[in-house]
């Protein structure tokens, strides 16, 4: 019987490095976003405006069914794309650029910009970094058994890749273990927007006021 709480503390161990490289892509596109907000002005601005107009005419709702559909799909975009040489870096840079940006762009008011990002945003970054990560190991499972497969010359096509598939198994299961764990971090971060962040910056901005 599979154990959860091994395997998921085995998938995060063995791939610290994979963890570390993604929470730096997070962390250096979160600077960039902030610094550059007036190089990236003429191209992100139209996206907020058009979000805004969207959620203020009613044609996008803020329901938490909406809020985690759109965020799980960039986690599972991010775990399907790393099999493109770690197409899901790109993924995770652009939403940290994003959000580097917004805050840049309501800096006028960074105490509560931040109060209406960080109770969310400790979950969602946290869920964006791992299934980045996620993303990194499937990429290596599936260089791994690329080599293993081209390696092996005995027995027949169905033999080789099967064995080429057991080999690497472990990369495999550990990308979904992170993926996983992505996921769950995601759906918290969806309840945090949807029904508590407001709230706790309502609270700390009256009890500060």
């Amino acid at each position: 019987m599979l154990d959860f709480k091994k395997e998921i503390r085995s998938a995060f161990s063995e791939n610290k490095m994979a963890i570390c490289i993604s929470m730096a892509i997070l962390l250096i596109s979160l600077i960039l976003g902030y610094v550059l907000e007036p190089n990236l002005h003429a191209y992100l601005n139209p996206v907020v405006e058009n979000l805004s107009k969207q959620v203020e005419t009613g044609n996008i709702k803020l329901t938490f069914h909406s809020i985690f559909s759109n965020n799980i799909r960039i986690v599972f975009f991010m775990f399907i794309f790393g099999l493109l040489c770690c197409f899901s870096a790109l993924i995770l840079a652009f939403n940290g650029f994003f959000v580097g940006y917004f805050v840049a762009v309501n800096s006028n008011d960074m105490f509560k910009t931040l109060l209406l990002l960080i109770p969310h945003g400790i979950f969602e970054f946290s869920s964006c970094i791992i299934a980045c990560a996620s993303g990194f190991v499937l990429f290596k499972f599936l260089y791994r058994f690329l080599k293993a497969f081209a390696r092996n010359d005995e027995g027949s096509l169905s033999n080789q890749l099967y064995e080429s598939y057991v080999e690497n198994f472990d990369k495999l299961k550990q990308s979904i273990m992170l993926l996983l764990v992505a996921t769950v971090l995601m759906i918290i971060a969806g309840i945090f927007e949807v029904y508590l962040t407001l709230p706790i910056a309502n609270f700390i901005l009256s009890i500060s006021s």
